[in-house]
């Protein structure tokens, strides 16, 4: 099983609910629609990866994810939700699930974890190659941590070290093998966590 590090103990998390749409920008970049309830899908521990591999389709989304425990949210880190954007734009076209374009091996790097006790005034920035590309705040989404908690505590149910990967701002692009991200979570203007994580070419031995 798969582990993070939360205040400096590993964790083995049971599952990864990440919730789709929870930007508008971000949803009107896709030409998607607002939903009218919150878009939940699954990554699986095996999904859980170390390395940044760059393949074909790769696109990176940053997020703030949310550590769970006592069904409650206990930490915060950052995470790189990674899609294979060209399969899952062939597979919603059929109507079919994600789980190939979202939940493959290697499909979710986290920073560690840090504990936090209020959420209120937290925002993520992701830099590629210096750039910042993707900057957003727990302001500008749609279904706020708490009632994401609630909600999918309800759904799914929550184990302590599950992982909330709370959706992606606009500014979602491709990886490329030497691409270089740095990912930052900040409240009220105080870094919390900093990570980076540097796209290497696809190779086998990386990607069992």
């Amino acid at each position: 099983m798969q582990t993070l590090t939360f205040q400096n103990q590993k964790i083995t998390p049971c599952k990864i609910v990440c919730v789709g749409r929870n930007y508008v920008e971000h949803i009107h970049e896709l030409g998607n629609e607002i939903p009218d309830e919150p878009v939940y899908f699954i990554k699986p521990n095996s999904s859980i990866g170390s390395h940044l591999i760059a393949q074909e389709g790769l696109h990176y989304e940053g997020e703030m994810s949310f550590l769970i425990q006592n069904r409650k949210i206990a930490g915060v880190g950052f995470g790189l939700d990674l899609t294979r954007r060209d399969i899952q734009s062939r597979l919603k076209a059929k109507g079919l699930p994600w789980e190939r374009a979202k939940a493959f091996k290697g499909a979710a790097l986290f920073s560690e974890f840090v504990y936090i006790d209020d959420w209120s005034d937290l925002e993520l920035r992701l830099y590629k190659n210096g750039e910042l590309v993707q900057q957003g705040s727990v302001k500008q989404m749609i279904y706020k941590p708490d009632f994401l908690v609630e909600d999918i505590e309800r759904i799914f149910g929550l184990d302590d070290g599950d992982i909330i990967m709370s959706g992606t701002p606009k500014g979602v692009g491709e990886v490329s093998a030497g691409d270089r991200f740095k990912g930052k979570i900040y409240q009220d203007g105080k870094q919390l966590v900093s990570v980076e994580f540097i796209a290497n070419a696809a190779d086998r031995n990386l990607l069992l």
